[in-house]
């Protein structure tokens, strides 16, 4: 087994938390199939067989795994049944039904049509590393990362987790190391790269399997584009590529291991998982030194917050991005804090939110400077008053209409 992506996050070194505690923790939050008449559900389940722990715990290092179950009911079908049905009411009461009966007629046919509808299951692997103060999420996005971050949060009391920061943006880094032809150590560039444009136009030259020729990278830059994405190989072990949220994607064991004939499945499987922790463990440490090491968090009082060494245009610190839904309402429509939540940043975090028009927890804790707990916990403060609104992970600014005052 081998990560494909790494969302990364970030836990005190040596943190003090066994795999049994961890099992414990995570046992009320177990994953149970979904009933007839649920959309989504989601749960701790066992990385390897089921009846084995929820926690897989290897020379230190543990592995869960959190487990989903969606049902796929297409808004096409919902919409042609409701359609009939309209056209039938039309007919039996000499009118067609208004805003409101559609409304409800639509959601009386989602829940006829869910119990017949399919379940899709899928897993999501998490790697925690206590020794090293690493937490990792086997995701290609922020957001499927966020649903395996809020159900963590949920079921450990008191999660010292934090957004991995850096001193240098990976952006800025990139480009540099582009425009001097030069890696850093123990890297390689290969021939995949994405190159942007700063401004209003977005241009953006993209590199498959292309040798990146100095003279051409250079030109680009001087044409004001920055290196967003960029293929890279670690110790001739592993090839990855590193993108602008500092997420590493397209993860590859370059190194054959030769197993024994006589191991057997579990014994594998094992020896896999510590092979590809010691290697990940090492690569991501070499990475934040790249980058110029870690960022600390300073103990400047709230406000606006300043990046540390940010590229143009661009940000360090891995941040979900969520499109504006307003139901037609003005942007900028999001109603002030009233301070009845028990933290006394939440007026400053509901600012936050009114002012970049748009919500999630590692916005919060950058400009807040605060830990992914207590943003993680603004957030799900907002939600309960209506000023967002949150979906497996997604939030999104509610209208005024429909947020509490």
């Amino acid at each position: 087994m081998f990560f494909k992506n790494l969302q990364i996050y970030r836990l005190p070194a040596a943190w003090a938390m066994t795999a049994a505690v961890l099992e414990q923790a995570l046992a009320p939050q177990q994953f149970t199939p979904a009933t007839s008449m649920d959309l989504v559900r989601q749960g701790w389940a066992a990385p390897r067989a089921a009846g084995t722990p929820l926690v897989h715990a290897v020379g230190g290092q543990f592995l869960l795994q959190l487990k989903t179950e969606k049902k796929l009911l297409p808004s096409t079908v919902i919409n042609q049944v409701a359609a009939a049905r309209a056209l039938e009411m039309e007919e039996a009461q000499g009118f067609a039904p208004g805003k409101k009966a559609m409304k409800e007629l639509k959601e009386r046919v989602t829940d006829e049509l869910l119990p017949r509808a399919f379940a899709i299951l899928s897993t999501t692997a998490v790697w925690i590393d206590p020794v090293n103060g690493w937490l990792v999420v086997d995701a290609a996005s922020p957001v499927k990362a966020d649903e395996v971050i809020k159900l963590l949060l949920k079921s450990v009391d008191k999660l010292p987790l934090e957004s991995l920061r850096v001193m240098r943006s990976p952006v800025g880094a990139m480009t540099e190391w582009l425009q001097a032809d030069e890696s850093p150590a123990g890297f390689t560039v290969d021939q995949d790269a994405i190159m942007r444009a700063t401004g209003e136009s977005k241009a953006q030259v993209a590199y498959k399997r292309h040798t990146l020729e100095a003279d051409d990278i250079r030109r680009h830059i001087a044409a004001g584009k920055q290196c967003t994405r960029l293929a890279m190989t670690w110790s001739d072990k592993v090839s990855f590529v590193l993108d602008e949220s500092l997420a590493i994607k397209s993860v590859k064991p370059l190194e054959i291991i030769k197993e024994s004939a006589t191991r057997n499945d579990d014994e594998r499987f094992d020896s896999d998982f510590a092979l590809m922790t010691g290697e990940l463990a090492k690569m991501l440490a070499d990475l934040v030194e790249a980058l110029g090491g870690e960022a600390e968090v300073d103990a400047r009082p709230p406000g606006p917050a300043v990046d540390t060494v940010p590229a143009k245009g661009h940000e360090p610190v891995r941040e979900q991005r969520v499109v504006l839904e307003l139901n037609g309402q003005a942007p900028g429509a999001v109603p002030p804090g009233d301070g009845s939540a028990s933290d006394p940043l939440y007026d400053q975090a509901v600012e936050v939110v009114r002012t970049q028009q748009r919500a999630s927890i590692s916005l919060v804790q950058r400009h807040l400077l605060i830990g992914y707990n207590r943003a993680a916990r603004l957030i799900e403060a907002m939600e309960v008053a209506g000023v967002v609104k949150g979906t497996q992970g997604v939030y999104t600014v509610a209208a005024v209409t429909g947020a509490a005052a």
